[in-house]
């Protein structure tokens, strides 16, 4: 099969696109084909080894996926060959195959497309979790989301006013913040040539904002947590700028406010069943319409690497995704499941 893959620890640019084996999956996993990956923030950390988790080399990055249900372990009875599935890889996804956890896989209706199936669990799995479970936002509370018009940002953006809250949108130029709006912002707020803090001030009327959603760190983070109101949440999703802030906590102590920290990925490991919940009750929304995700561009496998740098760049609103490879014949499906198995 082909793949990108991450033979040294680098930039996009080392990145090598070739030919490997196909996964040999064991009794609790799923063998994908994959159809489309999408491309997440972590994936230009994991490949110059800045990320939580780290795989051993060589590797492929993509750690969101749509496809078809190749093979299933004999642990597995939620799924079966042929299914449209998305997963949660973790790594591996830019690839015509990959291996995963059958507890990360989750089927899909006919009516969701691979692009949207592709690129929604990652982020709104993450806003999802950091605004119901660790933000605890409820109807009428005001959040201020920073780099609104990334992947996580746009995901929080819809979610956030889904569940009923005042939503500002923050973010670098008036393309990115024109989709905020479009996704529910009701106010917006381009901190590149607005004062974050004053401008918040006359938005929220000298309140300030209930929740923070931060995915970005770097030196908004301060202006950020001083506009939080009364029993404000500070939410630490990511440090898309490369910089990880230190902030004056004293802040914390006089607004009698929360700094909290937001690692889905772990979430997922350490409370499955919360994550699970989270995840069906995502798909739901999918299905329904509730949710869409931007789409930014579509790239070729053979250009996943160029995706990765467009995203460092910031150059990506919304998300990227990977055509990896074309839908199947079912009939073609159960060829190779019983070419596999034998």
């Amino acid at each position: 099969m082909k793949a990108v893959i991450c033979e040294q620890f680098g930039l996009p640019e080392t990145l090598v696109f070739k030919e490997v084996p196909s996964p040999i999956i064991v009794s609790t996993q799923v063998l994908i084909r994959v159809i489309t990956a999408a491309v997440n923030f972590p994936d230009t950390l994991i490949i110059q080894n800045k990320y939580q988790f780290k795989p051993n080399l060589p590797f492929a990055p993509g750690g969101e996926v749509a496809g078809l249900v190749l093979s299933v372990g004999k642990d597995v009875s939620h799924i079966k060959v042929g299914d449209r599935v998305v997963a949660l890889c973790g790594w591996g996804g830019f690839a015509e195959q990959v291996a995963v956890e059958a507890n990360r896989v989750f089927k899909i209706p006919d009516t969701i497309n691979w692009q949207i199936a592709a690129s929604t669990l990652y982020n709104y799995g993450t806003s999802y979790h950091a605004l119901k479970d660790r933000g605890q936002l409820q109807p009428g509370q005001t959040i201020l989301i920073l780099g609104a018009a990334g992947g996580v940002g746009l995901a929080a953006v819809e979610l956030a006013k889904k569940m009923g809250a005042i939503v500002i949108a923050a973010a670098s130029n008036q393309e990115k913040l024109a989709i905020c709006i479009k996704k529910g912002a009701d106010y917006t707020i381009n901190y590149s040539t607005e004062d974050l803090r004053e401008s918040i001030k006359k938005i929220t009327a000298e309140k300030g904002v209930d929740l923070v959603y931060d995915p970005i760190g770097g030196v908004l983070a301060e202006p950020a947590l001083r506009s939080l109101a009364w029993k404000g949440r500070y939410l630490v999703v990511g440090f898309a700028s490369g910089t990880i802030p230190s902030l004056p906590f004293n802040l914390a102590l006089l607004k009698g406010a929360s700094v909290v920290g937001v690692f889905w990925g772990a979430f997922t490991e350490k409370e499955p069943a919360l994550s699970i919940q989270n995840l069906r009750e995502l798909v739901k929304m999918i299905s329904q319409g509730d949710i869409q995700q931007e789409i930014y561009k579509l790239y070729q496998l053979n250009n996943a690497s160029q995706a990765i740098r467009d995203l460092i760049d910031r150059k990506v609103i919304g998300k990227a995704i990977i055509q990896v490879s074309e839908e199947i014949e079912p009939t073609l499906i159960t060829a190779i499941d019983t070419a596999l198995c034998s």
